[in-house]
């Protein structure tokens, strides 16, 4: 959607609403009724930008817009963050990409009890809310959109990274390129009754190998049976004992893309797997390197970067704040581990500071072809965050 003329600024809100909008700056077109707040039109802006890894800029362009426009300073830096740092008592960072996929936006009211919007066979929403489709919605621009909210209404440090759906490289430089904040709150769906504690960790590999070309008569194993040889020796390897241990406490292992057959010369059989191992909190990433290698008879494997696991305790008292906030606004608290990983396991990695993950929208829709928000939980978290935002400042 492209850039849009201006629109009518906001009026008659709460001191602290005006504070978080007035903004002339938009991704184009009219509002829905339903997106009658700051927030709201906001998240709607943002849902109508696509901004697919490494395609992020109008976004953040958007983003630097909106906190301009409500008087902080805000810039994209080399990588292409979107950078607001103020009070560092709390730094909210959430990421700007999504992964792709043209999901029309619009706003339409949640089905009533026992009734599921087509095209999904997930129920989010109470009866009549108004819910926000669009890629994005979820993961993690509703996340995003909240913190971006929440830091201006509270003066605290905000940062949205670019690429955490491929290779995390905004938070990265993230990192290296400012001092460790109090307090970290990441952005992923949580729910908004939800805090995410945990995250398991991952390594990634490629295994390659090589043998001669022969007849397939042959009873020598060529590149290829060796390549299922080995992986079938990972996954045995790493099998828990106990059938009923929790995927969150496992070992997983996944072949993420498998290319094989005859070199261009034909003179030799060739095989090249891509694999991603996840690592709970309990269980050192160098062990698991070992004992992925030690399943080779032959071949290699080149080895990634590996993202650490991560696991936050409940009591520090980011985590309590969060319990408090979210109990005065009617919420019943969850506490979460997540088995997939985010940009949370590189930043517990090197600073030294409570954190939590936390946003609204439902994780069972991310990257799904029918990714909604419901306008009130967005709200609601906004509310939160804010709460947190300023018992810490």
């Amino acid at each position: 959607m492209a850039a849009g003329k201006e629109r009518d600024r906001e009026g008659g809100e709460a001191a602290d609403d005006a504070a978080a909008g007035g903004t002339d700056v938009v991704a184009g077109g009219g509002y829905p009724a339903a997106c009658d707040t700051p927030a709201r039109k906001l998240l709607y802006d943002m849902v109508s930008i696509p901004s697919p890894s490494r395609n992020e800029e109008r976004a953040a362009e958007r983003l630097v817009d909106f906190f301009e426009a409500n008087g902080r300073k805000a810039w994209i830096d080399e990588v292409g963050n979107v950078r607001a740092p103020a009070n560092d008592a709390v730094l909210l960072t959430s990421h700007v990409d999504t992964v792709p996929g043209d999901i029309p936006v619009e706003v339409r009211p949640a089905p009533s009890e026992g009734e599921l919007p087509e095209p999904s066979d997930v129920r989010v929403g109470d009866p009549g809310d108004p819910v926000l489709w669009g890629r994005g919605s979820v993961d993690a621009t509703g996340p995003l959109v909240s913190m971006a909210v929440a830091a201006v209404k509270t003066g605290v440090s905000f940062a949205g990274v670019v690429r955490e759906e491929v290779d995390s490289g905004g938070a990265r430089h993230l990192i290296g390129d400012r001092d460790a904040p109090e307090a970290v709150v990441n952005g992923e769906p949580s729910g908004w009754q939800g805090i995410t504690l945990g995250y398991r960790g991952l390594l990634e590999g490629t295994y390659v190998n090589t043998s001669e070309s022969g007849h397939s008569s042959r009873p020598e194993p060529n590149a290829i049976q060796h390549a299922i040889d080995w992986w079938h020796g990972v996954e045995e390897a790493f099998t828990p004992d106990d059938a009923e241990t929790a995927v969150f406490d496992q070992v997983t292992t996944k072949p993420i893309s498998v290319d094989g057959g005859l070199s261009d010369d034909g003179l030799a059989v060739e095989a090249t797997v891509d694999v991603q191992l996840r690592i709970p909190p309990s269980r050192p990433v160098d062990e698991i390197h070992e004992l992925a290698e030690a399943e080779l008879s032959t071949g290699t494997v080149r080895w990634g970067e590996p993202m650490p696991p991560v696991m936050e305790s409940p009591r520090t008292d980011l985590a309590r704040a969060f319990r408090v906030a979210i109990r005065s606004a009617g919420g019943d608290v969850r506490l979460l581990r997540k088995t997939g990983t985010s940009d949370m396991n590189l930043f517990a990695a090197a600073w030294d500071c409570p954190m939590v993950t936390y946003g609204p929208g439902n994780s069972d829709l991310d990257h799904a072809p029918d990714e909604r928000l419901p306008l009130p939980d967005l709200d609601r978290a906004v509310r939160v965050l804010t709460e947190v935002c300023r018992e810490r400042l």
